[in-house]
C-alpha cells in the first residue's frame, strides 16, 4: 500500500490530525496551514508539514514523517532533510519533528550525533494510538489503513456512519473518495467493481448524500456554462475535478471512469502538464 500518499493526502483532508496524534489540542490546527514544498536538495516532500499563519517563534512548525517498513537510515535522512528546508526557507519559527511508525518495533535506533535534537522530536505508535474503539473520525480512518484486509469489513460499517454524521457535503464527499481509495489499496488483487461490490460503495453513491452532490454540481456547471460558454464551463469543472481527485490518491482509470473524460487527459493533468478548457475540448 502506498502509505506514504495516503498519509500525505489524508494530513490534508484532516490538518488537525497530526494534534490527536501528538496528544495536543486539535483546535490548533486552525493557526496552520498545510504545505506541499519540496526540498529542492534532496528533491524530496515531506509527508507532512505544517505551517503556523503567524511569524511568532514560539509557534512550531512541525514536520511530519510517516514510516510503515524499518529503515535504519530514518532519523538520519529526516533531520538532513530539515536542515535543507532550515536552511532554503530561513522561516521565522521554532520547529518539532514528528516521526510516525506503524509500530514501535519499526523505529530504528536514535543516531547518538543528533541527541542535541532529541528534545525536538515527538514519536507516535500507531497501533498503540489507535487501538481505542470510540476514535474521532480522522483517527478511523488511520486504524482502516492498518487494519488487516480481513477485518477491513468490520471497520467500514462504523467509518460511513461517522461521515453520515458531519453535516458538511462536501466535507462527507472527500472522505468517503478517500476512504474508497484506502479500499482500492488494500485489495489490489480485486477489481474496482469487485472491491465496490464488496462494501457496497455503489449503494453509498446513491445515498441521498450524493444524489443531492450530483444534482449541486450539474447546477454549478450550468451556471459557470452561461458564464463562460457550456462547452467551457463544463470542462474546466472537470478538470478541477481531476486535480481534486489526484490530490486525494485516486487512480488515473479510476478517475477517467468516474468523470466520464478520456485517460490521456487525466495523464496529462497528474503528469503536471498546464491542461486548459480549450485544450481539454480539442484533446
Amino acid at each position: 500500500m502506498k502509505t506514504d500518499t495516503l498519509f500525505y493526502n489524508l494530513f490534508q483532508l484532516f490538518p488537525k490530525l497530526l494534534f490527536e496524534l501528538i496528544g495536543a489540542d486539535p483546535s490548533q490546527s486552525t493557526k496552520y496551514e498545510f504545505s506541499s514544498r519540496e526540498v529542492k536538495e534532496v528533491a524530496r516532500r515531506f509527508d507532512g508539514l505544517l505551517i503556523p499563519n503567524s511569524n511568532e517563534f514560539s509557534d512550531l512548525i512541525y514536520f511530519v514523517e510517516v514510516q510503515f517498513q524499518g529503515k535504519e537510515d530514518f532519523y538520519w535522512r529526516l533531520f538532513g532533510e530539515i536542515a535543507a528546508y532550515l536552511a532554503q526557507y530561513q522561516p521565522p519559527n521554532d520547529c518539532q519533528a514528528v516521526a510516525i511508525f506503524a509500530s514501535r518495533n519499526l523505529e530504528p535506533e536514535f543516531p547518538a550525533q543528533y541527541r542535541y535534537l532529541r528534545p525536538q522530536l515527538r514519536v507516535v505508535y500507531l497501533d498503540e494510538i489507535t487501538k481505542d474503539e470510540n476514535l474521532p473520525i480522522s483517527l478511523g480512518i488511520v486504524k482502516l489503513i492498518l487494519t488487516s484486509p480481513e477485518k477491513v469489513k468490520e471497520r467500514f460499517p462504523k467509518l460511513v456512519e461517522q461521515v453520515e454524521q458531519i453535516h458538511d457535503r462536501t466535507l462527507e464527499q472527500k472522505i468517503l473518495d478517500f476512504i474508497e481509495t484506502v479500499l482500492f489499496y488494500k485489495f489490489t488483487n480485486m477489481s474496482r467493481e469487485e472491491v465496490a461490490a464488496m462494501f457496497s460503495l455503489d449503494d453509498i453513491r446513491g445515498t441521498k448524500l450524493y444524489q443531492e452532490l450530483y444534482e449541486e454540481a450539474k447546477v454549478e456547471g450550468k451556471a459557470e456554462g452561461k458564464a463562460e460558454g457550456e462547452l467551457l464551463g463544463e470542462a474546466k469543472g472537470k478538470l478541477e475535478a481531476i486535480r481534486g481527485l489526484l490530490t486525494l490518491g485516486l487512480g488515473v482509470e479510476q478517475i477517467a471512469q468516474a468523470l466520464g473524460v478520456e485517460r490521456s487527459i487525466v495523464e496529462r493533468v497528474a503528469g503536471g502538464e498546464v491542461v486548459t478548457p480549450e485544450s481539454f475540448l480539442r484533446k
